[in-house]
């Protein structure tokens, strides 16, 4: 007999819808705001992220970091659920103070990334979260902005994955966990 699927899984994956051709041509666009209209999916989707983390991780983890910027609908829950803080990573030019950045790679240009240079202090132990992870370069330039700070990646999580994109490649060493997958 198969085992019944996760009924909180359930309710995450009814919520992301798709939008064929946008924002160009060819692109098959997954939708998470249905997610986070309604509080239940939006719930279910943290209480899954927070049993992955605390089963693989325990009490390991400092900081959750959050990306620039539907990272940031997820990190600072995610954090909280944890009893941990939540450490920003932007977008050039939108951080007060001193910053570190690196850049990455779009597909028509390159953009940077940028953290506070006392957001962390060596050796911490953190965790990336964001959205969706497609090729990769958003999720790899934060890993590498975190190893300038020298923090430890323990992990980097999504909510969405486009696994034909072969995003989880791009991150090495680093593990990576999603809750739901699309080639």
């Amino acid at each position: 007999m198969a085992a019944m699927a996760d009924p909180q899984l359930q309710l995450v994956e009814r919520r992301i819808r798709s939008f064929p051709d946008f924002p160009i041509p060819g692109v098959l666009f997954r939708d998470i705001t249905p997610l986070l209209k309604d509080p239940d999916s939006f719930r279910a989707s943290i209480s899954l992220l927070t049993k992955h983390l605390k089963k693989t991780h325990g009490g390991k983890i400092d900081y959750i970091v959050g990306l620039d910027s539907r990272g940031f609908l997820f990190g600072p829950s995610l954090a909280q659920e944890l009893g941990l803080g939540c450490v920003l990573i932007r977008k050039r030019g939108k951080l007060p103070g001193p910053t570190v950045s690196a850049s990455y790679t779009l597909e028509y240009g390159k953009a940077d990334l940028e953290i506070q240079k006392d957001a962390l202090e060596p050796g911490q132990k953190v965790v990336v979260v964001d959205d969706l992870l497609a090729t990769g370069g958003t999720m790899r330039a934060a890993c590498e902005l975190l190893s300038q700070l020298r923090a430890e990646v323990l992990e980097c999580v999504s909510l969405v994955e486009l696994t034909s994109l072969k995003g989880r490649e791009k991150l090495g060493a680093v593990p990576f966990f999603s809750l739901v997958q699309y080639d």
